[in-house]
């Protein structure tokens, strides 16, 4: 990982994203934890990179919650509750999808969009370029229910692209409960 930031880097709204358009800032940052996409650079080798960065909005509200970022909106600095507000009008599952991404995070995960897997998140141990996901995962609510249909198509989904998944579901009390399938070819 390279040496903590010395400043907040400046991230602008763009439509539904936030840009880092400085190329230092965004190579500091992709190099922190693999955050965001280089523009026009579908699989970077590393940090050496010269494009901006593109962040999702879920995890540009964890990096202004932690301070690697801020976020401007025409030149006027946008708050941590403004940059909330905007991932639920653009998100109908932002209030789900956001405590399970920080936990995630802090538990020392690299989290990605998981939607060419058909989930909300691919998880990594060290980063993408570095190992495979092992792990794919899709959330719910605690009143949302799971067909056996769901399932068994996670459970195909899974196997064929050999990751395991797993169910995360944010609890009312902050906590996220995690439910594992693993496949086993016996």
């Amino acid at each position: 990982m390279a040496e903590q930031l010395k400043r907040p880097i400046r991230a602008d709204i763009v439509e539904s994203n936030i840009v880092v358009f400085d190329r230092e800032g965004a190579r500091q940052l992709f190099s922190q934890g693999f955050y965001g996409k280089p523009l026009g650079i579908p699989k970077p080798k590393g940090a050496d990179f010269d494009a901006p960065l593109i962040l999702d909005l879920i995890e540009a509200r964890y990096l202004v919650e932690k301070g690697l970022i801020e976020v401007y909106r025409e030149d006027r600095p946008v708050s941590l509750e403004e940059l909330t507000e905007l991932g639920n009008e653009l998100y109908a599952r932002f209030r789900q999808l956001y405590p399970v991404y920080r936990d995630l995070r802090e538990r020392g995960f690299v989290v990605t969009p998981g939607i060419k897997f058909g989930s909300d998140f691919a998880v990594y141990k060290y980063g993408p370029g570095i190992d495979h996901a092992p792990y794919i995962v899709q959330v719910k609510s605690e009143d949302e229910e799971l067909s056996a249909t769901e399932i068994v198509r996670a459970g195909r989904l899974a196997t064929t692209v050999r990751k395991n998944f797993i169910i995360a579901v944010p609890e009312e009390s902050g906590r996220i409960r995690y439910i594992l399938f693993s496949w086993v070819k016996l």
